[in-house]
């Protein structure tokens, strides 16, 4: 049964208790789904995550999702790998694809082509050279240098916001880095 039959059964006393979940799920982008039955609803108020660029908290909104599991998709999608199908999203996870298939609805499998010029091609940080970090916009041969001998010193850069610490640049340039750049 969908979920507009089953609003269309409901008694208006019922339907007004659902008012307030409709909000908070339009509204709080990090609100994480109480059942799988809030995902269906989160997907007809046309909620979704691109499961090729979703992040841990996106991954987290999702129920039966463990942090450690979100992880591992992050991961993965930061190595490279994309997703194609629930199928991938099972494989990856160790699970049946009927375990997951409740959360379809609010998946969104896009495919991003690497090497189509309108994709950015993403640096990481903590292992890039000189050479490969001067090829960024924005960095020139001092800022490449300071990059490295800083993680070379003080070790792996953990996000953005500690480059940006770490090495004092100012909000404008950390704007311009964020996206070339990944950890």
């Amino acid at each position: 049964m969908s979920w507009s039959n089953f609003l269309t059964q409901l008694n208006g006393a019922t339907r007004r208790q659902l008012q307030p979940l409709r909000s908070r799920l339009q509204q709080d982008p990090y609100y994480r789904f109480q059942s799988f039955e809030e995902v269906t609803l989160a997907a007809e108020l046309g909620i979704g995550i691109d499961v090729n660029r979703a992040e841990v908290d996106d991954w987290l909104r999702l129920p039966g999702i463990s942090i450690h599991q979100a992880r591992t998709l992050v991961a993965l999608r930061k190595s490279g790998i994309q997703f194609h199908s629930l199928e991938d999203i099972a494989a990856a996870l160790s699970l049946s694809p009927q375990r997951i298939q409740p959360l379809l609805p609010v998946l969104q499998f896009c495919y991003y082509d690497p090497c189509s010029p309108c994709t950015i091609p993403l640096t990481n940080l903590n292992t890039a050279s000189v050479e490969m970090l001067g090829r960024i916009p924005a960095v020139d041969l001092f800022l490449a240098r300071a990059i490295v001998q800083n993680r070379t010193q003080r070790g792996a850069y953990r996000n953005l916001a500690d480059l940006q610490q770490r090495l004092q640049l100012p909000p404008s340039l950390t704007e311009s880095l964020m996206h070339y750049i990944c950890f």
